[in-house]
């Protein structure tokens, strides 16, 4: 279970701390298109600041995974199952786009 706790940590911190660089740079850009979004995950996650904030993220979802049990349910379990699961989502989304988008466009010989 303890190798449980971490991985859903990890993953959970990786996603809201995504989220916390991603979302500004796509706001500002004019770029558009499925490019731009590996463009800019690639470049988040080649960030300093990146690894810094997901260390601290992955350390305050470890702690509380060790807390008593109405703690740990409150900050540890109900953040990260939804944090994660909404992070699957969203990279399901942007896979089925893709590959939607490849079945569906012209091809030009």
């Amino acid at each position: 279970m303890d190798y449980l706790k971490g991985i859903l940590s990890a993953i959970a911190a990786i996603f809201i701390t995504e989220s916390v660089f991603f979302w500004p740079f796509l706001r500002g850009s004019k770029a558009t298109g499925i490019l731009l979004v590996g463009i800019l995950l690639v470049e988040s996650l080649l960030s300093f600041k990146f690894w810094i904030v997901g260390v601290l993220a992955f350390g305050v979802f470890f702690a509380a995974s060790r807390a008593t049990t109405i703690l740990r349910v409150l900050f540890f379990w109900i953040p990260t199952v939804a944090v994660s699961a909404l992070g699957f989502v969203i990279v399901g989304l942007y896979t089925w786009l893709y590959f939607y988008a490849m079945a569906h466009t012209p091809q030009i010989h």
